[in-house]
Formats: structure tokens, sequence, C-alpha cells
């Protein structure tokens, strides 16, 4: 099998129309030796935070030189640039609208194309589908090894929102917020189990304050919360997450995306 012969989609374009499924039709025709993976296709449409978040939570468990194609694109046919990404243990194929923010903010060496070569694109291309017309076809030549700098022009510039990191207040407490939020309603935070430590050192217990909530400790598992008791728990990620056993934070809560959160 070709090196590089795993292609991923992320998408916002759900299942009920043939869009996924050309995509893969003409990966599958230029390469017809790819392995390809679903991350999702249930992204919030439009919904480009969400995608970068997804995609940051996905990718580092995949072998090295995995292609990712993330087709979260509301800027479809404008001026928004069309990007390869070269990432030291991976490839990334979109549009340049902030989708891949938590991998440019790795820090890692990046080399960023911008994919403005024709041969690598269908012949009938139509502005309104780069995700079938330009991103799948670029990942199934990828996919045969062709090379980068056969597919566009290196680029300096990208587009990236920021992501809010945890900060100390005054009385050394420390406010994070809510980053996104999963398909049960918990709440993931940009608190993380390192930035957590001073609060969990010398058997102290943290106090955790949402929406005038309070919550005391940390639990190791779901199970471990009574049925509808608000806890928080260091979710798989690494990540402070909050939660109601057997029920949805979000709407209990009526929390968004940004609500913060205060460790003391």
């Amino acid at each position: 099998m070709p090196a590089k012969s795993l292609i991923t989609l992320l998408t916002d374009f759900g299942t009920t129309d043939a869009f996924v499924a050309s995509m893969k039709g003409v990966i599958l025709k230029i390469n017809p030796r790819a392995t390809i993976i679903d991350i999702t296709h249930e992204i919030p449409p439009h919904g480009i935070r969400h995608a970068a978040f997804v995609l940051n939570s996905a990718y580092r468990y995949f072998p090295k030189d995995t292609i990712h194609v993330v087709v979260v694109d509301p800027g479809v046919g404008g001026s928004r640039k069309p990007l390869l990404i070269v990432h030291p243990r991976a490839f990334f194929i979109g549009p340049d609208n902030g989708v891949f923010s938590y991998v440019y903010k790795e820090k890692a060496k990046l080399k960023v194309y911008r994919l403005d070569t024709p041969r690598y694109q269908l012949k009938k291309y139509s502005p309104t589908f780069d995700g079938r017309d330009l991103f799948a076809p670029v990942a199934a030549w990828l996919s045969k090894r062709t090379a980068p700098v056969k597919l566009g022009q290196q680029v300096k510039g990208y587009v990236a929102f920021p992501i809010p990191e945890p900060r100390q207040l005054k009385d050394h407490s420390l406010q994070g917020q809510v980053i996104h939020t999963d398909r049960f309603g918990n709440l993931i935070t940009n608190i993380t189990s390192e930035e957590l430590r001073p609060w969990l050192s010398f058997r102290k217990t943290a106090a955790i304050k949402i929406k005038g909530q309070a919550i005391k400790g940390l639990k190791q598992f779901y199970s471990q919360a009574s049925p509808r008791e608000l806890c928080a728990l260091i979710n798989s990620d690494g990540h402070l997450e909050i939660f109601y056993n057997q029920a949805n934070a979000q709407s209990v809560l009526n929390t968004k995306n940004d609500e913060p959160v205060i460790i003391s």
C-alpha cells in the first residue's frame, strides 16, 4: 500500500445528501487503495470553532502522515484560501478560515501551501463545492506521494482565531472558560490537568464555580456522581469537564461557549 494512504474526512455536511459520498468517490477514483475514515459529518452548519476542537481532539490518535480533510467552509468560492498544511505528524487540507487554529497553536514546524494547481483538481470545477472538486482530489494525489510543492505555492500567512488561555485573578483563583460542549451536554473547559495541579496538591480540594453553582472536588469517572448531580472531572483529553450524571449540563445551566469557570 502506498505511503500516506490514510485519509480522514471531517465536515458539516451531515449524511442525508450526496456530499460526503461524492468526495469519497473522487478520492477512490484517483487512489483506489486509499483508506477513508470519517471523523464526523455532524459538525453544526458553519461551525468552524466546533470543527477545530474536534479535529484537535481526534487527529493525534491517527498514524503518522495521515491526511486530514476538513470541509467546514461558509466562505467557499470567496476570497479565503484553500490550504495544505504539512505538519511533522500529519497533513491537513481545508479552507483558510480558522479551522486549523489548534494545529497552528502547537507551534510545530509547519509548511503551508495555497492549493492553486489546476492539474490536481477536477476538470469540471464548481466554486460551490471545493470539498469534492479541490480538497478531495488533492488528498488523493497526496496519498499517492505527490509532493506538496506540486500542489500549490508556499505561503506565510493564515487565519487563526484566538484560543483563550486560563488566567490567574488577583485573589489567586484561576479563571477559565467553556470552549466546547459535546453531544451529551458536557462542558469542556480550557483548564487542563496541568493547570489544576496547584489546586489539587497537598490534599487540597478544588472549588469550581460556574453560573453561580459550586462544585467541590473532582470525580474520576461519570458514574461516581449521583444521578443529576453537578460534578467535574478531568476528561480523556486532559481538560476539566463539567457534567451532570445522566443529564445535559448545557441545558440545565443554560451555558454558552465562553462561559466563565472559576477555580479557587
